[in-house]
């Protein structure tokens, strides 16, 4: 692979997934300059891998795995979570009244604090199931049966229900 395709297939499934692995990089992180060092982080391990991808999954797979090993080396190196920010999960929408959006942001603060304190095995799941992963997906991404997905993300919704005081 030239490094001329290597660098328009980086910048091209970067991109495309930035968003969503902002949200990932932001669940393991406690404030903005650490989500986006974790980005630079995964950023660069997405170049350094890119040449070994070998198509026995998506790209979109690859990616997620990718970040994910990033996301637990970064909270390994992190055990303290004491000075959690509050992270915007959307950006904002101006042509939404101030309230609606308020309302919005603060619901994103609620769910986002809640996924920040879920043990990791159910971050982990909780995390992929919101950018909209099939159960195969994050079962690779993961290194887990499907079941297990199934199972890790009804605890982790449980959880978060708990959490949150949305019931039992």
């Amino acid at each position: 692979m030239t490094d001329t395709v290597r660098e328009q297939r980086f910048l091209a499934l970067l991109n495309a997934n930035l968003p969503a692995l902002g949200r990932l990089a932001g669940s393991y992180a406690g404030n903005t300059g650490e989500r986006d060092d974790l980005l630079q982080e995964i950023a660069l391990a997405l170049w350094q891998a890119l040449p070994r991808f070998r198509g026995e999954c998506s790209e979109r797979t690859f990616l997620f795995r990718i970040a994910h090993n990033r996301c637990i080396n970064h909270i390994a190196r992190r055990r303290s979570m004491d000075s959690l920010q509050a992270l915007e999960l959307d950006p904002a929408d101006e042509s939404r009244p101030v309230d609606q959006a308020l309302s919005q942001q603060q619901d994103s603060a609620r769910l986002t604090d809640a996924v920040r304190r879920l043990p990791v095995i159910q971050r982990q799941v909780i995390v992929l199931a919101l950018e909209d992963m099939e159960y195969h997906e994050i079962a690779e991404v993961l290194g887990i049966s499907e079941s297990n997905v199934g199972v890790r993300l009804n605890r982790a919704r449980a959880s978060l229900r708990k959490l949150m005081g949305e019931g039992p």
